[in-house]
């Protein structure tokens, strides 16, 4: 009897010491922020849990709002279309690293029923935010439309009323083109603008303008393909109207990137290049030992961190409308990746 009951403690122990393993290796991970890649992480947070057994949930609250979640520690990581500045970085309470995990484009997208092939110039746009331009048959829209008949009808301006990394890329490349623009409303994550029609994430611009006539926003490509949306043509620093692909895509990212990722690759030089490209980035700090966060935390999100850069994720971009990251980009990224460590000792397994 004693013998049995001997055997059940065993059994018990084991049971509760593999039970202990399996809650050390499935630590679950939380991150907010941008909506720009939501259907990308949608994608690839599920896959890194089908392999890893780790629970990620992402919450998609705007580039602004992933920032302070960080900030007040209340997430693992957080994740922006809009790249740190210095002065953003001196108030959070440890060094920040940026992690890119894809390129995409923000598109013009349109309601113009019968008008599938719009062209614009930066320019335009830029007036038609302004207040300046508010009919679609306007003669500056005309002109770079030939041969469409634009109708007489209002024009309706949407935009971002969240903190938004998209908002930032969007008017970082209309202050490059309009030096109007650029004085009286300048590039930011969240602006007081002229004219126009409010709305929060990218879904709901989207879904705005899917449903009213003669609106115009911008919102991330994969919305725009996603709910049919037609999007306009835009032209680019070499004259050339060019819509948004992998190739065009890709082309604006052409070329050497900082060591730490932080760049801005609207308005490129590159004639094939689609003008309002764009990276976009998680962020984590650079040392995991805060807050309480146990090693094995740490050791998954940096993990996580490496999936997003690794082969398997970024041929999962071209699934739902994004680009993957060209092959020097995946290289800083590694470095950067490489530098984070817990209690001073790296996390990156070589």
């Amino acid at each position: 009897m004693k013998q049995f009951l001997l055997f059940v403690c065993m059994l018990t122990l084991v049971s509760c010491s593999n039970q202990d393993e399996k809650r050390l290796t499935k630590d679950s991970i939380s991150g907010a922020g941008a909506t720009f890649p939501l259907p990308f992480y949608d994608v690839t947070f599920k896959a890194f849990t089908d392999s890893t057994g780790i629970q990620v949930t992402y919450g998609g609250i705007g580039s602004g709002g992933g920032i302070r979640s960080l900030r007040d520690q209340i997430v693992d990581f957080g994740a922006t279309d809009a790249f740190m500045s210095d002065k953003d970085m001196a108030k959070m309470p440890r060094e920040v690293v940026h992690i890119p995990t894809c390129l995409g484009a923000i598109v013009m997208g349109y309601n113009l029923p019968g008008i599938q092939d719009l062209r614009l110039t930066g320019q335009i746009v830029a007036d038609i935010y302004l207040g300046k331009i508010t009919k679609w048959n306007d003669d500056l829209i005309q002109q770079e439309n030939p041969g469409i008949k634009l109708p007489e009808l209002n024009i309706y301006p949407v935009y971002r009323s969240d903190g938004s990394g998209t908002t930032y890329v969007f008017t970082d490349y209309l202050s490059k083109v309009s030096p109007e623009f650029n004085q009286k409303v300048g590039c930011g994550k969240s602006l007081k603008w002229p004219a126009g029609i409010a709305a929060k994430g990218n879904p709901a611009i989207a879904g705005l303008i899917s449903q009213t006539k003669g609106t115009i926003g911008y919102i991330g490509s994969e919305y725009a393909f996603a709910v049919k949306i037609p999007y306009a043509s835009l032209k680019n620093k070499s004259g050339l109207y060019i819509k948004p692909d992998n190739e065009s895509i890709s082309a604006a990212a052409a070329g050497d990137i900082p060591a730490d990722t932080r760049t801005m690759i609207t308005d490129s030089a590159n004639p094939q290049a689609y003008p309002i490209a764009c990276f976009t980035w998680l962020l984590i700090y650079k040392e995991q030992s805060y807050n309480n966060r146990s090693e094995s935390k740490a050791r998954a999100t940096v993990d996580l961190m490496y999936w997003m850069i690794s082969p398997e994720s970024q041929r999962l971009t071209t699934e739902v409308n994004y680009s993957p990251l060209p092959e020097e980009t995946l290289i800083r990224a590694r470095q950067v990746l490489s530098s984070v460590t817990y209690n001073g000792r790296p996390l990156l397994k070589q």
